[in-house]
């Protein structure tokens, strides 16, 4: 969980949404079918396989989740964030990251935003 709400307008996340359109969003397809206890709408999703849902508009080359509003690097709130899928909800924004190279990091530098988390100065 981020150190911050993202009920919060100055979270980077609601500032962001590179992860949303970098990454393909795919679960277990019971967290969108309501009779198994699933909270994701299923009218936001594709099949991917037997097994596996995807968010629409992320399973493309240039993936962007259905469920993101604004424009990358603008206000980005998710439409869903209280009902959104596992993959989402264990995405960890860079800060709260133990990795160096984030995959939000990365996400981050695909769309030109800068690096939450600064690569370490090399000692020479």
């Amino acid at each position: 969980m981020s150190r911050m709400s993202v009920q919060d307008n100055h979270h980077p996340c609601l500032h962001c949404g590179a992860c949303c359109s970098t990454f393909r969003v795919s679960f277990y397809w019971t967290e969108s079918e309501p009779a198994a206890g699933g909270v994701v709408p299923a009218e936001l999703t594709d099949k991917l396989n037997d097994f596996r849902a995807v968010m629409k508009g992320t399973n493309r080359p240039d993936p962007r989740c259905i469920a993101l509003e604004g424009e990358v690097g603008g206000f980005t709130p998710c439409r869903i964030y209280e009902n959104r899928p596992t993959p989402c909800r264990d995405f960890l924004m860079a800060l709260d990251d133990s990795e160096l190279d984030s995959a939000c990091d990365r996400a981050r530098e695909k769309h030109g935003l800068p690096r939450l988390k600064p690569w370490p100065e090399q000692n020479v």
